[in-house]
């Protein structure tokens, strides 16, 4: 798997850069949009064409991880058919339907179609088996381990969270963990997302390979947020920051 940093910003989108936003490829060549935060589709474009999007899954409803959806289904849909081979494939949204109204607004006629995922037993969307854990958030959200068949590879995206124990457990021995770090080392314990030292200390205890911190502060020295989740990570785990169009080989 091949993992692409679009959008790195908790929030609100500055500094020429959206907000959370990842391009998740497999092997096979099927191209996985995890959140669709601001930016999301200019940013697409340095990397491949929208309507070579397969899906999109969403961790939850909150703007700035969903701010660009509009804007990309308006794409496919304005897009000429057959120009680059483009067909008009309806687009599938996975997103979770305890926000009955958000969900509901997944589907649109000719362009999208919302799908639940499966929170109970697991979602197998194209190469990729997927299961959910609810984190600890203001508005429902859902963390997510992302395996591929074919090369057993796993990437556990947190979305956004605060600190608890089955984290650990979760993203046991994850070749990635891609984490919501809001937070320096002074706020630690807040209910809404991790912080630096939280993240490294989950990575840490769940021995993961490599930690990538999102959701990126707007305010502070981010060097000093590195340094911070490395110090609690240890050197067994490759500890990096999320910059946009950076990319992750998962070995």
């Amino acid at each position: 798997m091949k993992l692409t940093a679009l959008g790195v910003w908790g929030g609100y989108p500055t500094r020429d850069a959206g907000t959370t936003s990842y391009l998740l490829q497999s092997e096979s060549g099927f191209n996985l949009l995890l959140d669709c935060g601001s930016r999301a589709v200019t940013e697409l474009e340095h990397e491949l064409q929208p309507t070579q999007l397969d899906a999109v899954i969403l961790s939850h409803y909150h703007e700035d991880h969903i701010a660009d959806l509009g804007s990309l289904r308006q794409y496919r849909q304005l897009y000429p058919l057959g120009q680059d081979g483009w067909d008009g494939m309806m687009l599938p949204i996975y997103g979770h339907r305890e926000n009955a109204y958000e969900f509901s607004k997944l589907t649109l006629d000719k362009v999208s179609e919302g799908h639940a995922y499966d929170v109970e037993n697991g979602t197998k969307l194209g190469p990729f088996d997927i299961t959910f854990i609810k984190t600890v958030h203001p508005v429902i959200n859902y963390a997510m381990r992302i395996s591929e068949r074919r090369t057993g590879q796993v990437l556990v995206y947190t979305g956004d969270t605060g600190y608890f124990e089955a984290l650990k457990d979760f993203a046991r021995d994850a070749d990635v963990l891609l984490a919501d770090v809001y937070f320096f080392k002074d706020k630690s314990k807040m209910p809404n997302h991790l912080s630096s030292v939280e993240a490294g200390e989950i990575a840490k205890a769940a021995g993961v390979k490599q930690l990538i911190l999102t959701h990126l502060p707007q305010f502070g020295d981010l060097d000093i947020l590195l340094t911070e989740a490395r110090e609690a990570a240890g050197n067994a785990v490759s500890t990096d920051l999320a910059i946009p169009h950076k990319k992750w080989q998962l070995l």
